[in-house]
């Protein structure tokens, strides 16, 4: 059944139509397209590291350990797995549009699906390029809808409804397939360190998560209230300024239940994005040779998507080194494991940041017919200064 727009409202979350946006005077949505601090100093380290560290993963790694003959097998990998690989690779990509449609259009809203694509295809490209564990992705997607319309407030409870939900599903993963792995109700080895452990750890963000969903909507009100009747001043200030981070992730956290509960289908749009990107490993496996059991490809591509916290554009080197670290400690062959694994990562990592680039160019547009649709500002009452 589909959610009204209505239903997801909370008072630290404004839900208001963005047909028609009237921005108060010297609010934000003027603001540049986000940058993610790009430079030219930059730009060069990125294609310094990104060349010496392709180099090392496609060139030096293959001739380690013994797996160069293993590595010469890539000129005969089945080409129908790899074109299989291809597609489930876009399907990934078309859940991942499902639900930021599901979160952020609802009611009226200036967002279609060709524009759904340019912002989510932009920002799983600024994702790839940039680090902090798609932070450039988030800053990019979230400026996007801004200006569209939205107000600040909402596109933060919003933004938050749509990580919860995509990472409930990782998270959820782990400990499942963790727990039933170690237990042996799923087949394939099913060492302490990766299963038990990853496990334990969706486990308590998961806790952490739905505990931020308790924290009262009106808590920034009660905070900054609090403080000024004990006098404190500039003090009351900057604890309502401090207030708006634990509300915000608490209204986007009930928002995400919210969706859940109402039986939203374009929730199953998270589920989609990891459940396809998923078969593209193992697409892979059966490229280059037999794959592992189903579960053991699924706990080892979690835990090597963990790496994506680490400061490194796109993941380059720590999401492959982690992954293919996984799958031999879970006993697959390392030759199998290094070229199924690369060959994933060329998938995932060029598909969505060629036609990306594109649509980033295609945004900047879009949000420039936004800005010129945009109703002028009142006039300023003569003699108004």
């Amino acid at each position: 059944m589909p959610v009204r727009d209505d239903a997801l409202t909370t008072p630290a979350a404004s839900t208001a139509p963005v047909s028609a946006p009237n921005p108060a005077p010297g609010d934000d949505t003027d603001e540049e397209m986000p940058r993610a601090g790009v430079s030219r100093r930059r730009m060069v380290a990125f294609a310094l590291f990104f060349v010496f560290a392709l180099g090392f993963l496609y060139f030096v790694l293959p001739r380690l350990a013994g797996i160069r003959e293993t590595w010469n097998r890539i000129d005969s990998g089945e080409p129908g797995w790899l074109a299989v690989a291809a597609g489930f690779e876009v399907l990934s990509f078309g859940g991942y549009i499902v639900l930021f449609r599901t979160v952020f259009v609802r009611g009226s809203a200036r967002i279609d699906w060709r524009e759904s694509y340019q912002i989510t295809m932009a920002g799983l490209a600024a994702t790839r390029l940039f680090a902090a564990a798609g932070a450039g992705g988030v800053a990019l997607t979230a400026w996007a809808v801004r200006r569209s319309g939205m107000e600040a407030r909402t596109v933060a409870c919003r933004m938050v409804a749509f990580m919860s939900l995509l990472y409930a599903v990782f998270m959820g993963t782990l400990v499942v397939d963790g727990i039933l792995l170690r237990t042996g109700v799923f087949p394939g080895p099913a060492p302490l360190a990766f299963t038990v452990i990853p496990a334990a750890l969706g486990g308590t963000a998961i806790a952490i998560f739905l505990a931020m969903s308790l924290v009262p909507a009106d808590f920034e009100r009660r905070l900054e209230s609090w403080s000024n009747r004990r006098g404190l001043g500039r003090l009351a200030g900057w604890a309502r300024r401090a207030a708006t981070v634990p509300a915000a992730v608490s209204g986007g956290v009930r928002d995400a239940l919210a969706l859940i509960r109402a039986r939203e289908p374009g929730v199953l749009g998270a589920i989609a994005w990891w459940t396809f990107d998923i078969a593209v490993l193992w697409a892979c496996f059966h490229a280059f040779g037999n794959p592992p059991s189903k579960a053991v490809i699924v706990m080892a591509y979690f835990v090597g998507m963990l790496a994506n916290a680490l400061p490194l554009p796109g993941g380059i080197g720590g999401v492959d080194g982690g992954m293919i670290g996984s799958f031999i400690a879970f006993g697959v062959p390392a030759g199998l494991a290094v070229v199924a694994v690369l060959t994933y990562r060329a998938f995932a990592f060029w598909l969505p940041t060629i036609p990306g680039a594109i649509a980033y160019f295609q945004l900047r547009r879009t949000v420039s017919r936004w800005r010129a649709e945009r109703p002028p500002s009142p006039a300023a009452p003569a003699g108004a200064t």
